[in-house]
């Protein structure tokens, strides 16, 4: 990509590693079947567990469908992006050729565009900052389950234990009350299970959404790279930059009347030159004027023919 520092498919790299990831957690569940089926679906005395768990899952569900979408819509503007930089040395007269018309740099470089006709100063900081706050809403959501997924994991626990303790309490009145010891055994096994949940789909989810920040970083950057070396020297006008075009207009200037000078000197050489073969041709025009004077005369005296003859 030449000077620009960006990652061409970052998004979609991530995406194919999500999609990788997704099979062999199914193979794994699949493989272990019997494992799961032990813990999560038999022998549950209340439906606390599948509720809390399934509130778990839910969200992390929930969440990787944002982030889902949120990479594909990374993705395209990475296209965008790359697509734009090609245009810059393939086709210069059309940069926008092949991108979205709602991509983001599309819409950067209509917002230069449209701030270098209207003459107003333009502040790439400022634009950066919008752009940022802008993205950080896209991933507003993923964020608040990233914070929320490992506590609900610790509000499983707590119900958990709360049954537990309910069941340990029927124990210590009846000693020989089986159900008692059945519920504190459950709600062991629940808030176990609530707490596996919740780690794993926290881990999980926690690496995509690192990876979610990173490509948004990513892009932010490389938009950011094009808009310095493409669009900034051709829409920003500068005190430092109009002084370095005059002194170069200064230095062209120099050459082309060395040029001139030059030819002024090649024109003079000829105008001499012209000059003297004027004066030796009439020079030869006097000399051939004599010599035919002398040649009449001569006929003259030859056949004695008189002068006015």
């Amino acid at each position: 990509m030449g000077d620009i520092n960006f990652h061409r498919h970052y998004s979609r790299n991530t995406m194919v590693r999500l999609v990788f990831l997704i099979l062999v957690a199914g193979g794994l569940g699949y493989w272990q079947w019997d494992y799961v089926n032990q813990i999560y679906l038999q022998d549950q005395l209340t439906r606390v567990g599948w509720i809390i768990n399934g509130t778990i899952v839910a969200l992390f569900l929930v969440g990787m469908l944002r982030i889902s979408i949120s990479l594909l819509g990374y993705a395209r503007e990475e296209n965008a992006v790359i697509r734009f930089i090609r245009n810059q040395s393939r086709r210069p007269d059309e940069p926008l050729k092949g991108l979205p018309a709602n991509s983001l740099m599309a819409r950067r470089y209509r917002t230069l565009l449209e701030l270098h006709e209207s003459h107003t100063p333009i502040n790439q900081n400022a634009l950066a900052s919008t752009l940022v706050a802008a993205e950080s809403t896209r991933s507003s959501l993923a964020r608040f389950v990233n914070n929320i997924l490992i506590l609900t994991g610790v509000f499983g626990t707590i119900v958990s234990l709360s049954i537990a303790l309910v069941g340990a309490s029927d124990v210590l009145e009846n000693a020989i009350d089986a159900s008692g010891m059945g519920m504190v055994i459950h709600g062991m096994s629940t808030a176990l299970s609530t707490t596996i949940t919740a780690i794993v789909c926290y881990v999980f989810f926690g690496y995509f959404h690192l990876r979610l920040s990173d490509a948004q970083t990513n892009l932010i950057s490389g938009i950011e790279q094009v808009t310095t070396n493409y669009l900034m020297p051709k829409f920003q006008v500068q005190t430092d930059t109009v002084l370095y075009e005059f002194t170069g207009l200064i230095r062209s200037l120099q050459t082309l009347v060395a040029e001139m000078q030059k030819s002024q000197a090649a024109f003079k050489q000829t105008e001499d030159h012209i000059a003297a073969t004027l004066e030796h041709h009439r020079d030869k025009v006097d000399s051939l004027k004599q010599d035919m004077g002398t040649i009449t005369r001569l006929l003259r005296l030859g056949f004695r023919l008189r002068d006015d003859e």
